[in-house]
């Protein structure tokens, strides 16, 4: 009975011990999970008051991204960012310039494509042009008269400007078409030779090509300004189209005026982006012109222009204006050859025909006639050969 009660009384405090120790048990074990729930979402949260040398947004010490998404580091790559290099070309230290992928696919795509259609429908213009009109003839005859067209310093300039740009469109088109239409014929080494010996060509004949700009400029701007005559000219489509009209015209007619004036904004244009191709990151002709357009016009064309996008745009715009100028000059070769009797022997021998002469620049002929004092094409014109 003793021992009994004795035991009763020892196993009271020990039971609630063990209630006690179950009750910590369950606090922590209940901690516990809250913890272990919580843990995930505490791995998501940003660390606002960071310590000196603990990680902050994914960065950690010594310059290492750590968690960061390469996304955001090539996006930046891809949208220009620039680094820092040691070496003198500071254009390295951008390792994607966006501009470029555009400049490639415009010079590639729509540029290329669009330029060998306007090559070929002038080539097609033309020649159905000379099937349905023919040559145009010298109406009344050669007759056995001459007259001096053009003196030898004129024809130096012609000559000089003209084989310069024939050189000059030859290779420029090599480089934009002939690795489709030259290469496959003549294999890569050829091709690559002739490309390589085109390029010098190029950017040494450029220079006879400014020349002769200069040259003509000079002597014929004169001739070449409009007047009246030329609106009489034009509302008579210059008599191509008709056999027996002759509308008058001075030394330069109406076509040959678009022609020189054509010939020379063009020119100058070319050789402007030809000289930012030949001496590269030494001009800003884009960015200058941009804002002139701008303080003109009121637009907003981009005047804050690095050196490479200057490049990129002269490239452009030289190979534009480059396509425009050789179709001008194809209706120009047309018209000189096959297209008129009588045209060539003005730049070939300088003496054109009395009769080719009334026909096509009647004006002109009486200024002679008059300057010299003779009724019959003047001192100047002589006996045919």
């Amino acid at each position: 009975m003793n021992h009994t009660g004795t035991i009763r009384h020892a196993g009271w405090p020990h039971a609630l011990a063990l209630r006690l120790h179950a009750v910590v048990l369950a606090a922590v074990a209940v901690v516990f999970l809250a913890l272990t729930l919580q843990a995930p979402a505490l791995a998501q949260q940003p660390i606002l008051d960071p310590a000196p040398e603990s990680p902050v947004q994914g960065q950690v010490p010594g310059n290492t991204r750590g968690t960061v998404s390469d996304t955001d580091l090539w996006r930046a790559v891809r949208q220009g960012v620039a680094g820092s290099v040691s070496i003198p070309d500071r254009n390295a230290a951008t390792l994607v310039q966006s501009e470029g992928e555009l400049w490639r696919s415009i010079r590639n795509g729509p540029l290329a494509l669009y330029g060998s259609w306007a090559l070929l429908a002038t080539v097609v213009a033309l020649s159905l042009f000379f099937a349905i009109r023919g040559r145009i003839r010298i109406e009344h005859g050669r007759s056995d008269r001459t007259i001096t067209r053009f003196v030898a310093v004129e024809r130096f300039g012609h000559w000089l400007l003209a084989i310069s740009f024939i050189v000059l469109a030859l290779t420029g088109l090599n480089v934009m078409y002939g690795r489709y239409v030259l290469l496959p014929l003549i294999g890569p080494d050829a091709f690559g030779a002739i490309t390589m010996f085109g390029k010098y060509l190029h950017n040494y004949l450029a220079f006879a090509f400014m020349a002769g700009l200069v040259i003509v400029f000079l002597m014929w701007v004169r001739h070449n300004l409009p007047d009246r005559t030329d609106i009489k000219w034009v509302l008579q489509g210059g008599g191509v189209l008709s056999r027996r009209l002759h509308p008058p015209a001075k030394k330069f007619n109406a076509g040959q005026k678009v022609i020189f004036w054509l010939t020379i904004l063009c020119g100058v244009s070319i050789s402007l982006s030809g000289w930012t191709l030949l001496f590269p990151y030494t001009t800003h002709f884009f960015s200058g012109t941009f804002e002139v357009v701008n303080t003109v016009f009121g637009s907003e064309l981009p005047t804050a222009l690095t050196p490479l996008q200057e490049q990129q745009l002269a490239s452009l715009w030289h190979s534009i204006m480059s396509v425009f100028l050789i179709c001008v000059i194809l209706a120009h070769i047309y018209i000189g050859t096959i297209g008129m009797e009588g045209a060539f022997d003005a730049m070939g021998s300088g003496e054109v025909d009395l009769n080719w002469a009334k026909e096509h620049h009647s004006l002109w002929v009486d200024e002679v006639m008059a300057r010299e004092g003779e009724q019959d094409g003047g001192a100047k014109a002589q006996p045919a050969e």
